[in-house]
């Protein structure tokens, strides 16, 4: 990287961690604000990914502020062991991320402090709720369609990014035996033959394409490309080596002919594609407002899940990507709402015309980038290495 480059990485870097702080205190019990200005509720989701940021920033502020979250949440717990989608809210229910993204959060906290029992009741409590969010009572978890940060998106059943993160806290909170399973069941095939045989159980491997399905359930899929649970798929271990770097080259190869046919014009990969369009058959009349292509969650640029891509191609060892795609992270995570900012960390980019859409000083956009620059910079991935590593001697035995 040239001096001039480390520079512009470094002035982020100390933008990102002055977001961080600004948005550490709220106005709800002092627990942290989603955005600078435009979302002031401290949102479960977001403040759960954000640890990752938080953790390697070294920020003892931000590191208290982080504990006071993880102690609200663990207090305001349903008696089956549910975690609110508002951390300071015990009505605000239903999210099928919530709780994974809790204990996948604990599991970081617990790492970087070396706190092995930290909540352990509460810990407890939402791994017996995830157990029986299996419909088959098997391993993998399914969901309700718009409950998981994906609030304007049909995910139908088992979902890849829920169920990353569900075998990312298991390999956190050293449940090994069922993290197996959970990588075993994902790894079978989708079911295209409209048929369900006997004993045949539906997966999240899509056929002669290297990525994870979107979702899945009985013969129902969806086998459009979603970049954050692929991502951690790569992060985790549950993509192998092989099958990671197959996909990098897939989702550049397929961004590329995106930019050829003016359906995206940053060199970053859109949270989701191909988009869907109002003729297609998983199109919802809803979209017309919220997701229309190329916005929102139907291909929107998220710079909070650029984040984990960067990393992701450190996971594979593609470091000279990695470089090079922090670095159009670093221009985009300057685009804002707001002339008066320098860094706007917005929340989401229009595909087709590069614009900023979503709210400035976005609290997991900032986190993120901190924890992709850090990435690049170590040629490793905090708390994920060793996931990946138990993943390769579990499927070596």
């Amino acid at each position: 990287m040239t001096t001039e480059n480390k520079a512009t990485v470094e002035a982020a870097k100390k933008a990102a961690l002055e977001v961080l702080l600004h948005n550490a205190h709220g106005p709800y019990h002092g627990l942290p604000r989603t955005a600078g200005w435009g979302y002031p509720e401290p949102y479960t989701r977001d403040l759960m990914i954000s640890i990752l940021g938080i953790a390697v920033s070294d920020n003892p502020e931000l590191m208290a502020s982080m504990r006071k979250v993880l102690e609200t949440l663990a207090s305001n717990q349903t008696e089956r062991g549910h975690i609110p989608s508002l951390v300071h809210d015990t009505e605000d229910r239903g999210s099928s991320d919530t709780t994974p993204l809790f204990l996948f959060a604990v599991g970081v906290y617990r790492k970087m402090n070396n706190e092995a029992d930290f909540l352990q009741e509460a810990v407890q409590k939402a791994l017996t709720w995830m157990e029986y969010q299996s419909p088959s009572d098997r391993y993998l978890v399914a969901q309700q369609p718009t409950s998981d940060w994906r609030d304007e998106q049909w995910v139908l059943g088992y979902g890849l990014f829920v169920n990353t993160v569900v075998y990312s806290y298991l390999r956190l909170l050293h449940q090994h035996a069922r993290a197996d399973q959970v990588r075993q069941n994902m790894s079978r095939f989708t079911i295209t033959s409209g048929v369900i045989h006997h004993h045949a159980h539906e997966g999240l491997v899509v056929k002669h394409k290297p990525y994870f399905a979107f979702w899945s359930y009985k013969i129902f899929s969806s086998e459009r490309f979603d970049l954050l649970g692929n991502s951690l798929a790569m992060l985790s271990g549950i993509a192998s080596p092989t099958r990671a770097d197959e996909m990098v080259s897939w989702i550049e190869a397929e961004c590329a002919q995106m930019q050829a046919s003016g359906e995206l014009v940053l060199e970053l990969p859109p949270n989701f594609f191909p988009y869907i369009h109002p003729e297609d058959h998983d199109w919802h009349v809803r979209y017309t407002e919220y997701n229309m292509p190329g916005e929102y969650h139907n291909g929107g640029i998220w710079p909070f899940i650029c984040g984990f891509y960067v990393a992701a191609l450190v996971a594979a060892k593609r470091f000279a990507l990695a470089e090079e795609k922090l670095l159009v992270l670093t221009q985009c995570v300057k685009l804002s709402n707001t002339s008066s900012l320098e860094f706007g960390f917005n929340e989401w980019i229009k595909a087709q015309d590069g614009k900023p859409r979503g709210q400035d000083w976005q609290t997991w956009s900032a986190s993120m980038y901190l924890y992709a620059a850090k990435c690049v910079e170590t040629k490793s991935t905090p708390f994920f290495d060793e996931m990946r590593s138990n993943t390769l001697k579990a499927s070596t035995l």
